[in-house]
C-alpha cells in the first residue's frame, strides 16, 4: 500500500503528519564473487522488522552462481555474463525481475540494521517523487559472526564528504542541483514507477562508481524529492574509498564520463562541445532567425544549443547549420538538460546566465525575460516540467509551476534598430 502526497520543492518534512504505509518492497542486492559478504547481508535481511516481499540477488557474472541462505523471504538469483564491472546493468536486471511497489538497492558488502527497510521507505511510501538514501557506516567484520548485529563489528571512520554533505543540507532537505553527489547506490530506495520513468541506471557506466550520481542527477532533473533517511543504517564491510589507495586513472575516467553526461557546471567544468548541453533553445516562429540565433551564440553562458527547425531558410542554415542542431532533440538531451529556453527576440549577452542563476538557485519553474516590458524569452526548468508530467492526472501544470514559483527579469532596453544584418553584426562585434 502506498500514499501519494505532493510536496512543494524538496519539502519532504511536510510529510510528517501523514501515516507511514507498509509497501511491498523488493530488495535488489548487487553481487560479484562475494559469497561470505552476501550471506551476512541476506541474514540481516531475514531479521528485518519490516520484512521485504522478496530478495533478488543480481549477480554480475560470478564464476560460481551465488547460493544465498534459505529460511527468509523468497529469494532468487538473476545473473548476467561477466563482461567487466557492470553494476549499473546488474541493478537494472534485478529491478526488471522485481514485483514490489518499492525498490531498495543494497550492495552485497553492505549489511542493514534490523530497522533499515522500515526506515528507508518512510518517505518513499508517502511521496512518489522521493528518492531516499540511507546512512552508510563502515566496519571491519573480521571475526564477526555472520548473523551478528552489524554494529558489533569493529567500527571504521565514516566518510567525511558524506557526513558533511548530509549535515549542511539538513539530510538533503536543503538539496539543490548539486546534491546528486550524495546519492549512493549501496543503500538506495525509490518507487518502481519512478525508477522505470528514469529508465534505471545508465548502463554506459562500467567500472567502479558514477552510476549512482548520474541516477541522482537525472532524478533531481525529473522533479524528484531527495531525502537522507539518517535512521536507515547499513554497514559497509571495509573503509570508504577516501580511506583507500585510490586508482587515480579510474577516478579520472569516472569524472570524464560524468562530465560528458551531466551538464551541471561544477561537474562538467567547462562548456564543452558535447551532445548533451545544459540549455536547449527553441526559436519562436516569429523570431528573427539571424539576429536571435546570433545573440544566443554570443551569450556568456556557453553550454547551450540552438535548434533550427527543418523549414529554416537555406541562408540561415548556411551560417549556423554547423553550430545549431537541425534534428529533433533526443530523449537523452531532453532528460539531461537543466532548462529549455523559448526565444522570441535577440537577448543581451548576460541574459541567459542571469536567468539560469535565478532558476537553479531558487529551484524555480520558470523565468520570463523581458525587454522594455515586452516578453522576449522564457526559461523553463526540466525539473518542474517532469514533476508536472508525473502528477498530470491530479494537478494542472499551472498548479505545479506555482508550487515551484516563477519570476521575471528585465534584460535592459531593446537593441537600437538596424536597417541591415551587416549593421547588426558590426554592432555586436564591438
Amino acid at each position: 500500500m502506498l500514499t501519494d502526497v505532493l510536496v512543494p520543492g524538496n519539502r519532504w518534512d511536510l510529510l510528517a503528519p501523514y501515516p507511514i504505509p507498509t509497501p511491498r518492497v523488493s530488495v535488489v542486492v548487487t553481487h560479484y564473487e562475494q559469497p561470505h559478504q552476501l550471506q551476512r547481508t541476506c541474514l540481516a535481511l531475514h531479521r528485518q522488522t519490516a520484512p521485504p516481499l522478496e530478495i533478488i540477488i543480481a549477480d554480475d557474472g560470478s564464476a560460481t552462481p551465488p547460493a544465498p541462505p534459505t529460511g527468509g523471504p523468497p529469494t532468487r538469483v538473476v545473473r548476467q555474463p561477466d563482461r567487466g564491472f557492470r553494476a549499473a546493468a546488474a541493478r537494472n536486471l534485478g529491478a526488471r525481475h522485481s514485483s514490489g511497489e518499492v525498490l531498495v538497492f543494497l550492495d552485497a558488502d553492505t549489511v542493514p540494521e534490523p530497522d533499515f527497510l522500515r526506515e528507508i521507505v518512510a518517505t518513499v511510501s508517502r511521496c512518489p517523487d522521493a528518492l531516499a538514501v540511507g546512512r552508510r557506516r563502515h566496519a571491519d567484520f573480521t571475526g564477526t559472526a555472520p548473523d551478528a548485529h552489524p554494529a558489533t563489528a569493529t567500527h571504521l571512520p565514516e566518510p567525511t564528504w558524506l557526513t558533511e554533505g548530509y549535515t549542511t543540507s539538513r539530510n538533503l532537505l536543503d538539496a539543490d542541483g548539486r546534491s546528486f553527489r550524495h546519492v549512493i547506490s549501496a543503500l538506495l530506495a525509490c518507487r518502481k514507477t519512478l525508477f522505470e520513468e528514469l529508465e534505471g541506471f545508465d548502463e554506459r557506466f562500467t567500472g567502479y562508481g558514477g552510476e549512482d550520481w548520474d541516477l541522482g542527477y537525472r532524478a533531481w532533473n525529473a522533479g524528484a524529492v531527495l531525502v537522507h533517511e539518517r535512521t536507515a543504517t547499513a554497514w559497509h564491510d571495509g573503509p570508504d574509498w577516501e580511506g583507500r589507495d585510490s586508482d587515480r586513472e579510474a577516478l579520472d575516467r569516472q569524472s570524464a564520463r560524468l562530465a560528458a553526461l551531466i551538464p551541471e557546471p561544477t561537474t562538467r567544468g567547462a562548456a564543452l562541445p558535447v551532445d548533451l548541453p545544459d540549455v536547449l533553445v527553441d526559436l519562436s516562429p516569429t523570431a528573427d532567425p539571424f539576429r536571435t540565433t546570433h545573440s544566443l551564440l554570443r551569450q556568456d553562458f556557453r553550454d547551450l544549443k540552438v535548434h533550427l527547425p527543418p523549414n529554416t531558410a537555406p541562408a540561415v542554415l548556411e551560417l549556423y547549420g554547423r553550430t545549431a542542431q537541425t534534428e529533433a532533440w533526443s530523449p537523452d538531451q531532453l532528460r539531461r538538460c537543466r532548462a529549455r529556453l523559448h526565444a522570441r527576440a535577440p537577448l543581451p549577452p548576460g541574459a541567459v546566465t542571469t536567468a539560469m542563476n535565478l532558476l537553479v538557485d531558487k529551484d524555480l519553474a520558470q523565468v520570463t525575460l523581458t525587454t522594455a516590458g515586452d516578453e522576449v524569452a522564457t526559461l523553463t526548468s526540466t525539473r518542474s516540467t517532469a514533476r508536472a508530467h508525473r502528477w498530470r492526472n491530479r494537478f494542472s501544470s499551472e498548479e505545479i509551476r506555482a508550487q515551484f514559483g516563477t519570476t521575471h527579469i528585465e534584460t535592459g532596453p531593446p537593441p537600437p534598430p538596424r536597417a541591415t544584418l551587416a549593421g547588426f553584426f558590426e554592432k555586436h562585434y564591438r
